[in-house]
């Protein structure tokens, strides 16, 4: 019984540490910033980086027209968002800052467009924000690298 006992203070350990922390916040980053970054991209014309495609401008115009913005600023803002964001994700740079974003992005997204999709979307990409917005980056970040740099300068 003790050496069960043992064993499971050394996984329970183990999934504790901050290498282990650093490796579940590096796979929040990534499943976050893939969805906002798929996103973005079916936004623009194929084979173009950043040229709105016509039918999201018609979505803008017509389906999300509920958006307290008009469509011709909201449509490049959520195009700019979807990609900056999400790559500042991916390496871990303002890890905090970007992940608020994409939570206030979520929000609009729930109340002005797809208001019933809260339980089946919505709410895990609030989760995936909020772990984020309270963890930070995690060790495996740019965040955290420019931290200890700025630590050993004093």
């Amino acid at each position: 019984m003790q050496r069960i006992a043992s064993l499971v203070d050394r996984a329970v350990t183990l999934v504790g540490s901050r290498t282990a922390e650093g490796v579940a916040l590096l796979l929040v980053r990534v499943a976050l910033a893939g969805i906002f970054w798929r996103a973005g991209r079916s936004k623009v014309v194929e084979g173009s980086w950043f040229e709105i495609s016509d039918s999201t401008r018609y979505l803008f115009e017509n389906d999300y027209s509920a958006v307290p913005l008009p469509p011709e600023l909201a449509a490049p803002m959520a195009l700019m968002a979807e990609h900056l964001f999400p790559a500042l994700l991916l390496i871990g740079l303002a890890t905090r800052f970007s992940a608020l974003a994409l939570l206030g992005m979520t929000l609009v997204i729930q109340i002005f467009v797809y208001p019933d999709a809260w339980w089946a979307t919505h709410i895990l990409w609030v989760a995936l924000a909020g772990i984020l917005i309270v963890r930070g980056g995690g060790m495996v970040s740019l965040d955290a690298l420019l931290a200890n740099w700025h630590r050993r300068r004093g």
